[in-house]
């Protein structure tokens, strides 16, 4: 019994972990980890509401009073493997949640279009901590008509790749 327990506690600082921080990999100079306290530090912006719409564009939930960090603040420190800047529009990034579900952005979109400056990590929901949240750190794109498409609930990392 006292074996089950240690297993369980373990597994549950583990996740606990996880949730407060993703990671940065793939086509990477250096994977990173971000620690939600991290981006605190950051730049944040204030959003008044975001209507979440489905992929049919039917309504499902608003998010009032959010706060956040834009995503390119956020990946500041990363380097591309890459010879050149020539090529970072060969790459894209998936932010991956603890599901596994999947979105993608290409490199230009979040560093080179206005796309770039509506792509949040959330870090409070009315006045709520988002490690308060069960969506945990999030990410969003404000900008999408579909905004719930691209909504990555409990984020756990984030891969660059390069287009073969």
């Amino acid at each position: 019994m006292k074996y089950i327990l240690l297993v369980f506690s373990l597994v549950l600082t583990i996740q606990t972990q996880a949730q407060q921080s993703f990671t940065v990999e793939g086509d990477v100079q250096k994977v990173l980890t971000i620690q939600f306290a991290q981006l605190r530090s950051l730049p944040q912006h204030k959003i008044d509401s975001v209507r979440i719409l489905n992929h049919k564009l039917e309504y499902k939930k608003t998010l009032h009073n959010v706060k956040g960090v834009l995503l390119k603040d956020a990946l500041k420190e990363l380097v591309l493997k890459t010879d050149s800047p020539k090529w970072n529009s060969e790459f894209y990034l998936i932010g991956w949640a603890e599901d596994n579900y999947k979105v993608v952005y290409s490199w230009n979109e979040i560093f080179n279009s206005p796309t770039g400056s509506q792509t949040y990590i959330i870090l409070s929901i009315d006045d709520t901590d988002a490690m308060q949240l069960e969506e945990k750190i999030s990410l969003i794109t404000t900008s999408d008509f579909a905004t719930g498409r691209r909504f990555v609930k409990q984020l756990s990392k984030v891969v660059v790749q390069q287009v073969k």
